[in-house]
């Protein structure tokens, strides 16, 4: 809990919640922007979207969100996520949103279940150097994650 409390603190314009005209939510988004040079990008956190208000657009809608702040407001190169590579679904989704398979984080996950981080390009990488997959998996120790 701590981890998003700090999220939230830092990064106050990366989060939304939307919510159903009688106050629930049918969804939500963490994140933030991180990264150095040409890295530097949006990072999506957590999306996530109630199961009965599914296949109505909202994870959409918060990804949109999230690459035009990344864009406009942030004048980032790329947005990225992590997701399992075992969640079918929600890799397909995000391929139909544009985003591609930049490489494969090996352990990312508790139980040594491994990563996809996917990424999609925005206006600032021209020449979209961002998505170009890397060939080699990484490990999650050779990563540099910062909060």
């Amino acid at each position: 809990m701590h981890f998003y409390f700090q999220y939230m603190s830092q990064w106050p314009d990366f989060q939304k919640v939307m919510l159903s005209p009688n106050g629930t939510i049918m969804g939500y988004m963490i994140g933030k922007a991180e990264g150095t040079g040409e890295n530097w990008h949006g990072h999506v956190s957590a999306v996530t979207v109630a199961p009965e208000y599914r296949r109505l657009g909202l994870a959409r809608k918060l990804m949109d969100f999230i690459e035009e702040l990344s864009e406009k407001t942030f004048n980032c190169y790329f947005v990225d996520l992590f997701v399992r590579v075992t969640n079918t679904v929600a890799i397909e989704m995000y391929k139909h949103f544009g985003y591609v398979v930049y490489r494969t984080v090996m352990e990312y996950y508790s139980g040594n279940e491994d990563a996809y981080d996917m990424r999609k390009a925005l206006g600032r990488d021209v020449q979209r150097k961002s998505m170009i997959p890397l060939s080699n998996p990484v490990h999650i120790s050779d990563l540099k994650i910062p909060l």
